[in-house]
């Protein structure tokens, strides 16, 4: 039993054995359970679930807290939180794919569930690929950091045009690439049919394949920008992958939460913007200061606090109107 004891990537092997099982169970415990009971879930069975996703990553950065170390703990409740709020922008993305395909919300829990299992190993390959290049050119979180600041205050500035799915340059590709059904076909991602030409049983990617793609690939892209964010404020490998990890696990149920009142967040966007310019700029603030880095304490209460702001500021002014008055602006 020595290998559990080996050094892995700044940890023990079982830390990471350990967590891999957790991510396994909850999985096993989504598609066994949770989607034969609560296919079609609704806005509070979501919310529920979101809860209980949150509740145990918060759990877990206590457990790091006590095994790792405070400081490790207060790093891992920043990337959590981060994610998770970032992913909020990747919601509103996936709702308007959704709609545009006019996927069933039944469907939508599978493509969903299939979509977490692929980001988990995509992040996997992101987040390894980047401790690696941060280990070996620490100049690279220089470069992270500018990047963030840049990438935020161009969402300040950014317009509010909705994410159009049919001009989108990957939905053309596979348009072109590859045969598709016009219509649905139950939750099946693939289906042989005649093709048109011979005659002959060929396979077609159906709609539901294609949203799945485009729903990956929207991880990927909003990736670039959470990826970085979380090696700014810590370069411990198991707390930027563990944190990342239980922030997405719960993007099903929060998609679900989130979907039927996005328009009451449409500002969250410019604290998130904000969220991502302190977090590159603290880097170089830290650099001038003679100090090695802003202390996890700091940033943590920082991005609560713009973030609080942000989703105060959105629910003030998306308010429904008094009885016999304006709303609330």
């Amino acid at each position: 039993m020595d290998f559990l004891f080996v050094d892995w990537l700044g940890k023990p092997a079982w830390m990471w054995l350990g967590f891999h099982a957790l991510v396994g169970v909850l999985l096993a415990f989504d598609l066994g359970v949770l989607q034969k009971r609560t296919g079609d879930l609704g806005v509070r069975e979501s919310l529920t679930l979101s809860a209980f996703y949150v509740t145990l990553g918060l759990a877990f950065g206590g457990w790091v807290w006590w095994a790792v170390s405070p400081q490790s703990g207060v790093e891992y409740l920043t990337g959590f939180v981060i994610e998770k709020s970032l992913s909020m922008d990747n919601v509103f993305v996936i709702a308007m794919i959704f709609g545009y395909f006019a996927i069933p919300r039944k469907s939508q829990h599978r493509v969903l569930f299939w979509g977490v299992l692929a980001v988990i190993v995509l992040r996997g390959l992101m987040i390894g690929v980047g401790a690696a290049l941060v280990e070996r050119f620490g100049w690279l979180l220089y470069f992270f950091a500018a990047f963030l600041a840049f990438t935020g205050v161009k969402m300040l500035f950014a317009s509010h045009e909705a994410y159009d799915v049919a001009d989108s340059a990957l939905y053309k590709f596979l348009r072109r690439r590859f045969r598709m059904t016009e219509t649905l076909h139950g939750e099946s991602f693939f289906v042989r049919q005649p093709d048109p030409a011979t005659g002959k049983p060929v396979t077609f990617m159906t709609p539901l394949f294609v949203v799945l793609v485009m729903v990956n690939v929207a991880d990927v892209i909003f990736a670039v920008d959470s990826v970085p964010a979380i090696f700014a404020i810590t370069t411990d490998t198991f707390v930027v992958y563990t944190s990342n990890i239980f922030a997405i696990l719960g993007l099903r149920a929060l998609y679900f939460a989130l979907a039927a009142m996005v328009e009451r967040f449409r500002y969250l966007k410019y604290a998130l913007a904000l969220v991502l310019v302190f977090i590159g700029g603290k880097i170089f603030v830290a650099d001038m200061l003679g100090l090695a880095k802003i202390p996890p304490s700091v940033s943590l209460g920082v991005t609560f606090a713009l973030l609080g702001g942000g989703v105060a500021w959105s629910l003030w002014k998306t308010a429904a109107p008094r009885p016999g008055g304006d709303a609330l602006r």
